[in-house]
């Protein structure tokens, strides 16, 4: 219990220090193997410009990077906050064996960081998300779906 503290207190640390030095929102994450710490990530949206460049997913990419996989088996992450969407969504795509986490989303969301609003979106039909969309050369693009069926030199994931 006591590696796992100090594997959650990295990651809080990371939040802390990345928030102060300006780089971002509070949030860090690490990424552990084997009782050791192999990736860390912290928040850069505002220092990168991307969108995408939360805590876990910069982890996760590190973590990716240092193995040579595109999995995290035999991998736990630990989280400063409880996943966004889109970082679940990653985290499940990356397949470690388990997460921890610290501050809840209703912990985010009371600083700003509201993400219960893309719950909700991903449960409406499309004509009802704020987000306009619409469907074009499904026909085309199936082509790469036939293709990737009958390849057989795929890598699966």
């Amino acid at each position: 219990m006591e590696d796992k503290k100090a594997f959650m207190r990295e990651a809080i640390k990371l939040s802390l220090d990345n928030m102060r030095a300006g780089n971002g929102g509070p949030f860090g994450a690490v990424i552990v193997k084997d009782g050791k710490i192999i990736a860390r990530g912290f928040n850069k949206v505002t220092s990168t410009n991307d969108p995408t460049a939360h805590a876990e997913v910069v982890a996760i990419r590190e973590a990716c990077k240092a193995l040579g996989s595109f999995q995290l088996d035999g991998c736990e992450i630990y989280t400063s906050c409880e996943p966004c969407p889109m970082c679940l969504g990653a985290i499940y795509w990356a397949r470690p064996d388990k997460m921890y986490y610290a501050n809840t989303k209703v912990d985010a969301a009371n600083i700003g960081f509201d993400d219960q609003f893309i719950y909700e979106e991903i449960e409406l039909d499309l004509d009802k998300r704020k987000l306009p969309t619409e469907q074009l050369l499904q026909e085309e693009a199936i082509e790469a779906f036939k293709e990737w069926q009958s390849k057989t030199d795929k890598i699966e994931y």
